[in-house]
């Protein structure tokens, strides 16, 4: 598509159950997408009532999240099987 703007690409990495990093800065008013790269062999849930926003990721796979445009301000993700570890924050700025 020509003069198409692509989105920002922010990657989760899920590993021992714990979201790497577990803040990102995003940009306020931008669409982003958000890859949730799965390295444990468990499945995991990226879950979000700040953000309206869940996804299963079986183990060692993949998943995509799209966001935005957001307000400034902080958003709390986690994880929904390991609730416990699996801790994030989304800031977008």
């Amino acid at each position: 598509m020509p003069g198409a703007v692509m989105a920002a690409e922010y990657t989760l990495v899920i590993k021992n159950h714990r979201f790497e990093p577990s803040e990102v800065t995003v940009p306020a008013g931008k669409r982003v997408k958000l890859v949730i790269d799965n390295r444990d062999s468990s499945v995991e849930e990226f879950e979000s009532h700040d953000l309206r926003r869940e996804k299963i990721v079986p183990g060692n796979s993949r998943g995509v999240v799209w966001v935005g445009p957001l307000p400034a301000g902080k958003y709390h993700f986690y994880g929904e099987f390991h609730e416990d570890t699996a801790q994030g924050n989304l800031i977008a700025k």
